[in-house]
């Protein structure tokens, strides 16, 4: 799956040098784990011999349940009936059909997109993949394939892997929709997300996706899920399903492992 996750926007051979420091860095991991007790992820405490997260960070974890928005997957207080909208999604309704997501985007989920995304805990994609293939249960009985918001070329070879095609190819393996990898391209660096408001972060990412003319082919009338590790803003999706749906795409839905939610939100 790797070399499918690193071939994915960069469509160059790596070097030589690429692949023996990707084997020896393999190597590595694979004698350090051996060596060493497994650590949960998010606190870095010892395991024991169990896996996943250890029981303190699993408590904390807050995974996204019904009652939730139908169209944005927003969690509700209360329960106030099948198919009721949030204020969000009435006054600003995306270009996407429906988002779904994990877990709260909090202090434990934090930490594991950090360590995920930014530290090569490559070996977390199969667990979050799992709890994402869940939330998105209903989104993969339609969906006829998975499309990851794909990084920029210059950035995918800083970082080494792209982390949405990471997840991706683990949630296929569970619910075996298969993966587009190379569909959805970004055709221009755009500065972190980081810090932005909602205006300026759809601004950043305005015109940055694009799918290639000979890629349309394999999109046209199908119903594709985007993947990305978080939502904030929407921005990004929002702007990725709009080029997904120019290049004949029928329906976008968005399935994320985390999303912010604010502290207390009504229903309508």
């Amino acid at each position: 799956m790797n070399e499918l996750v690193e071939a994915s926007e960069d469509r160059r051979p790596p070097g030589i040098a690429a692949r023996v420091g990707g084997t020896l860095r393999s190597l590595f991991r694979i004698g350090l784990d051996a060596a060493l007790p497994s650590l949960c992820p998010a606190c870095r405490e010892p395991l024991g011999d169990g896996a996943g997260l250890c029981a303190a960070c699993w408590a904390k974890l807050s995974p996204i349940e019904k009652p939730y928005c139908a169209r944005l997957g927003i969690p509700f207080i209360y329960d106030p009936g099948p198919g009721l909208l949030s204020m969000e999604a009435m006054a600003n309704p995306p270009a996407y059909d429906r988002a779904r997501a994990a877990v709260r985007y909090d202090e434990v989920a934090r930490s594991l997109v950090i360590s995920f995304k930014f530290g090569d805990r490559l070996d977390l994609a199969p667990m979050m993949g799992r709890w994402m293939a869940r939330a998105g249960t209903e989104l993969l009985a339609d969906a006829d394939a998975l499309v990851p918001v794909p990084l920029h070329w210059r950035r995918l070879w800083g970082r080494r892997f792209n982390q949405s095609a990471a997840l991706s190819g683990a949630i296929s393996e569970v619910s075996g929709v298969p993966v587009l990898y190379d569909t959805l391209r970004r055709i221009r660096p755009t500065p972190q997300q980081i810090g932005l408001s909602k205006t300026d972060r759809a601004n950043n990412v305005q015109g940055a996706f694009r799918v290639p003319d000979e890629r349309k082919a394999t999109l046209k009338d199908r119903r594709v899920i985007l993947v990305d590790d978080v939502l904030t803003s929407g921005a990004t999706v929002d702007t990725c399903a709009r080029a997904l749906l120019r290049a004949g795409a029928a329906h976008v839905d968005v399935l994320v492992f985390a999303r912010v939610v604010a502290p207390a939100r009504a229903t309508i």
